[in-house]
Order: C-alpha cells, then structure tokens, then sequence
C-alpha cells in the first residue's frame, strides 16, 4: 500500500526521524522552554549541515548536554569542553560548542530579565503564529525582516550561531512561523488550528 500523504518536499521519507520531526515538531507552535533551549542550539549547530545530520545526532546532543539544562551546561569547564570535543555522537566543532556554552549563560541572564525565552519570543508575534502563504519550498524566505530583528537583538545578549537565517529556521523549526506550503497536509488551511 502506497502512502499518498504529501508532506514538505524537504521531509525525506526514508528517516523516520525527519517524518516524524516534519509531521509533529516544524510548524506547531511550541511554548516548551527547555526544547525551545535546545532548538536554538540545534539550529545553530546545523549551520553548513544539513537539518538532517543534526536529527540523527540529537538524542546524543541531549545527552552530551545535559538534556539542554541551561544552569548546568553555563558551568561547564575545560574538562568538560574537551569531553564534548571528543564526542562522535555530536558535531565537534570548537566554536559551535563553545557558542552553546555560550547561549546558556545568555539564555539565563535573558530569562532573569524577561521571565522565559518562550515570553521573549512569542511577544514577537503577539502569542500566535504567522502563516506562510507559499506555493512550495522556493518561494519561502530563508530570512525575513522579523528574523533580522530578532538576530540582532539575542546578538546584542550575547548569544552566538544566531545570524538571521538560522533565527528564521528556529522560527520555523518552533511554530512561531507556519511555513508548510499548500501543497503539504500540514498546511495552516488543510489543518485549522493546532495545539
């Protein structure tokens, strides 16, 4: 039996993973503040990868991180960045691992400033989700003048791996942006309202 569902072009059939990401994570508005922790860091670890290579390691991330404890991983020292170098199950790139350390002493000063990263970033869209009206993956922005702003604002915090393509797949990736094209069964008009 021939599945005939259509999903996002980008979704590759073959990885459980990517389907299971593609039909339950990107696009559902997400107010989970650890996972919104660990989306951040993700996304920047993917940068020159592909989305791909960095679901098949995340079950690994969670673990070398500390299942994206912020307050631990702030005080992780060079031990510990040494361990995570030396981790296979991870992407062991200096910069990006020294940025995650990073984005977790960031992430705590925004939180006790703002109250939660799910407060900071959802006021950027008043609580709900924007909705992309594309006909298919070429016609999506990779940036947008709201990714712009909100880069340079965690910028301006001290958060690294955050340049505005990467914020505009965060946004993506966490539902603060619903970009499934109309050719998709998750598309905002096929699915109404999600929780």
């Amino acid at each position: 039996m021939t599945e005939t569902i259509q999903r996002c072009t980008w979704a590759n059939p073959a990885n459980p993973l990517y389907i299971e990401y593609h039909d339950h994570e990107w696009g559902v508005p997400c107010h989970d503040e650890v996972r919104l922790f660990e989306m951040l860091n993700l996304e920047g670890a993917q940068a020159g990868l592909s989305w791909e290579t960095i679901l098949n390691k995340r079950v690994n991330y969670r673990a070398a991180f500390d299942n994206w404890d912020a307050r631990k991983i702030a005080q992780y020292d060079e031990h510990k960045f040494a361990e995570l170098m030396a981790n296979a199950g991870i992407v062991r790139n200096r910069l990006k691992i020294a940025a995650t350390i990073n984005n977790a002493k960031a992430y705590l000063r925004l939180c006790d400033e703002v109250g939660s990263l799910d407060a900071y970033l959802w006021a950027y869209v008043g609580g709900k989700p924007l909705l992309g009206k594309w006909s298919d993956k070429h016609a999506m922005p990779a940036k947008t003048a709201l990714s712009d702003q909100i880069s340079k604002d965690l910028l301006k915090r001290g958060f690294k791996f955050v340049g505005s393509t990467i914020i505009y797949a965060y946004m993506q990736g966490i539902g603060m942006v619903n970009d499934h094209p109309a050719t998709c069964f998750l598309h905002a008009s096929k699915v109404g309202k999600r929780k």
